[in-house]
C-alpha cells in the first residue's frame, strides 16, 4: 500500500468545485480547505503507478493550479505496522 499527502491550490473561488470533484477520486481523502484555496488530501493506491496516476490526475482536475507531493511511504504490510 501507498500512502501520500499533497497540497492542492485551487484557483481563486474554485475551492469548493475542486473539493467536490476530489472527493469523487477513488483512494483520495481531504483533511482540510483553507479560505485561501489550499487544499490537504491523502492518497491511499496499492502500488507506485496508481500513486502516480491519481497524482497526475488530481493535476488536471479543473480548478486546480498545482499539486504538490509532500510526503509519501509504502507499507509492505500495513497490519503490521503500529
Amino acid at each position: 500500500m501507498n500512502i501520500s499527502s499533497a497540497i492542492i491550490h485551487a484557483r481563486p473561488g474554485a475551492a469548493g468545485a475542486v473539493q467536490s470533484r476530489l472527493a469523487g477520486i477513488n483512494g483520495v481523502d481531504i483533511h482540510a480547505v483553507s479560505e485561501e484555496g489550499r487544499i490537504i488530501v491523502t492518497i491511499e493506491t496499492d502500488d507506485d503507478r496508481g500513486t502516480a496516476d491519481t497524482f497526475e490526475f488530481i493535476s488536471q482536475v479543473d480548478g486546480v493550479l498545482s499539486a504538490s507531493m509532500v510526503y509519501h511511504q509504502t507499507e509492505s504490510d500495513p497490519d503490521k505496522e503500529v
